[in-house]
């Protein structure tokens, strides 16, 4: 039967491409004639052309880090896999791929002006500030949920492997994730001063980054320390990283992470197809758990953020990507495909969980392990089939460390882009300006790190999701508006629009209410109840601005030219 999915699965994404995305690339009549920013500047740093099959691994490997592993893994344990195989596979091709798509193709139309600035130019200054504001924090939600998971799976003993207590898993993991920074610094250096053929680079600190899983096993009791100090010691990371300059450490590490990303999609492939592994869990579990976000509705949608929509991905692609486009049709390709290619990954995700045994799912504290060690260790079972059950130590700590590099290559883009935000809100360019910004991003997720318990991810994730769709939603609300001015169809943005921003403004509106029910003073449930209030606040007033915008003045022939045909 898992066969059958995952053939089913593919022939799905493989018809999104093919007939639904190929439709919607025509509604935005792409043009290889018209001239793209990247040719129109090309100043050989932001603005490059870039060749379509390199532009969409680095697209790839930027928006398909840790969300559509962890998301799928939560839900799957809270309702079954039915529903979220569902939710992956109609949201990705409907809703998330066409968000991408939308954001990417209305960026490089608009100069690759940022989601931001975009919302700045169709619906006004005040609504560009606002909607700033709400993605700073959704940054601050990314940054708390993936600090609080990877610590998690860092901490050492919270699980058994072969018998031996010679081993500690958490330390392997944590052992190898370091020395990969360590590395990732290095190839950015050597690059930087050295610069050797990027070939030459590649067969030595490729093969180099996988070997780090088996260090890791050698040293396994070196980095052994409690959740709250991996937390701080991560924080403390994403200030160095947010500093750093790209060719330091994000630039680099973006490369051997992406390698990383392919090597654990090809072996969760050979896992599926050729494991021979059963369905362990239930398709449906119930419609309502118990508990502060157990409703299936609405909750379902935005524990699955990533895999089916992401908001981040908008911020991608019109941050870094739209730069990058040679030719107006490559768009297709890179927004829309990559998009398809993180749904199979989400679904790789989903798949570990569905053939593991209940019991091995939860740890010696009577709670489910981390979304991170399942994953690891689903994805490690997987590796066995290649290598061999006798090296099942190397195995899980390679796919708890594969996890771990998708997590910083969030954490890395996700500060520095909390801190481009402060600082263009306050005003204050410069060193002086980033330290600010870095500064007062980092400081909401370590108040939240440190009042609450250890493995409070699942809360901090809900948060993040609502926030992430709600995001999504927002960003189709603008292109929606761009659309509807100059006469287009807009039915294929507007209504995942509006499933989006109803499903997720209602799940932040329980949020709201069993936060504050359950509020014991100022602890986090009180900070979740406030974040929840303001993003609910921030997106009604976009939605009413968006509305008033196009009772007004008519900009169509402005707005047309966007559309018109190349010369």
């Amino acid at each position: 039967m898992l066969t059958l999915l995952a053939i089913g699965v593919i022939v799905w994404l493989v018809f999104g491409y093919f007939g639904y995305g190929r439709w919607v690339a025509r509604q935005f009549k792409l043009d290889a004639g018209r001239e793209t920013p990247a040719n129109a500047v090309n100043d050989g740093e932001d603005f490059v052309p870039t060749r379509p099959f390199y532009l969409f691994g680095q697209h790839f490997s930027a928006i398909a880090a840790a969300g559509p592993i962890a998301g799928p893994i939560i839900a799957c344990l809270a309702f079954g896999w039915l529903p979220c195989l569902l939710w992956i596979a109609l949201g990705v091709v409907l809703i998330g791929a066409v968000h991408d798509f939308a954001a990417l193709t209305s960026s490089v139309r608009h100069g690759a002006q940022s989601i931001a600035e975009i919302t700045r130019d169709k619906l006004g200054g005040k609504a560009g500030r606002v909607l700033m504001a709400f993605i700073w924090i959704a940054l601050v939600y990314v940054a708390v949920a993936f600090t609080d998971i990877t610590a998690g799976t860092f901490v050492a003993g919270d699980e058994a492997l072969v018998g031996t207590t010679s081993f500690n898993p958490g330390g392997a993991v944590a052992m190898a994730s370091v020395l990969y920074l360590g590395l990732s610094i290095i190839l950015g250096l050597v690059e930087r001063f050295v610069k050797p053929p990027l070939w030459l680079a590649t067969i030595i600190f490729v093969p180099a980054t996988f070997a780090l899983a088996y260090v890791g096993t050698m040293f396994s009791h070196v980095l052994v320390f409690g959740h709250q100090t991996w937390a701080i010691i991560i924080i403390a990371y994403c200030i160095v990283a947010s500093l750093l300059p790209v060719w330091a450490l994000l630039q680099p590490r973006g490369y051997l992470g992406g390698f990383v990303l392919y090597a654990a999609i090809a072996v969760g492939v050979i896992g599926i197809f050729f494991g021979g592994y059963e369905i362990q869990q239930p398709a449906f579990k119930s419609f309502d758990i118990g508990g502060m976000t157990g409703m299936l509705f609405p909750f379902l949608f935005v524990t699955i953020a990533c895999g089916a929509c992401s908001g981040f991905h908008g911020l991608v692609c019109s941050g870094t990507t739209s730069k990058q486009i040679d030719k107006e049709t490559h768009t297709h390709a890179i927004g829309y495909g990559a998009m398809l290619a993180e749904g199979f990954v989400a679904f790789i995700a989903l798949v570990v969980v569905m053939i593991a045994a209940s019991d091995s799912l939860v740890g010696p504290d009577g709670k489910n392990l981390s979304a991170g060690k399942i994953y690891g260790n689903g994805i490690g079972e997987f590796l066995t089939l290649i290598i061999g059950k006798e090296n099942l130590k190397f195995a899980i700590t390679f796919g708890a460390m594969a996890f771990s590099t998708f997590v910083f290559d969030t954490l890395d883009v996700t500060m520095r882009l909390g801190r481009y935000l402060v600082q263009e809100l306050i005003g204050i360019p410069g060193k002086l300006g980033a330290v600010i910004g870095t500064l007062v991003t980092v400081a909401v997720p370590l108040a939240l790190i440190f009042l609450a318990k250890p493995g409070s991810y699942v809360e901090f994730w809900t948060l993040f999701g609502a926030s992430n769709q709600l995001l999504a939603a927002l960003t189709l609300l603008s292109i929606t508006v761009w659309l509807y001015k100059a006469r287009k169809r807009i039915a294929y943005t507007l209504l995942p629009m509006l499933f989006v921003l109803v499903i997720t403004l209602w799940a932040l509106g329980v949020m709201v209410y069993n936060n504050f029910q359950a509020m014991t003073g100022f602890d986090v449930k009180f900070i979740n109840g406030v974040m929840s209030l303001a993003l609910i606040g921030l997106a009604i007033f976009l939605v009413i601005t968006g509305l008033l915008k196009l009772r007004r003045d008519d900009d169509n022939e402005v707005i047309s030219g966007e559309f018109a045909e190349a010369n």
